[in-house]
């Protein structure tokens, strides 16, 4: 019987062993892969903004590689009026991984279509 229990004891470190090799691998393959270009990186990060806000990013104003991920900046048509320069847009922060997954957004600026931004004192 203790041998028994012996065989099963082994066969047990020897799986567990395989599982740690096989998730090490994947850490492996996973950094291995290529990172997505930012051309897919945008492309995707609109479609996610879409699919959770239900508004269709018009622009991307801002886009740059973190140590994270990506961080960029979408202008969204919020809320249509006549005539159009009277439109309501808002401007979202978005949060991507290093994979391209919208991890976080938020709304950062709402404001008129028509409306640009107030200058600042000394500035052009």
């Amino acid at each position: 019987m203790s041998n028994t229990n012996s065989t099963d004891q082994s066969q047990g470190s020897q799986k567990t062993q395989k599982s740690q090799e096989s998730r090490g691998d994947d850490k492996r393959s996973k950094a291995e892969e290529p990172r997505p270009a930012p051309v897919e990186v945008l492309r995707q990060a609109r479609a996610q903004l879409a699919e959770l806000t239900g508004l269709a990013p018009e622009s991307v104003t801002s886009f740059e590689q973190t140590e994270d991920g990506w961080a960029l900046e979408m202008e969204v048509l919020e809320l249509p009026r006549v005539p159009d320069t009277m439109s309501l847009m808002a401007s979202y922060q978005v949060d991507l991984d290093q994979e391209g997954l919208l991890t976080g957004y938020r709304r950062v600026r709402r404001y008129e279509r028509g409306r640009s931004d107030a200058r600042r004192p000394g500035g052009r």
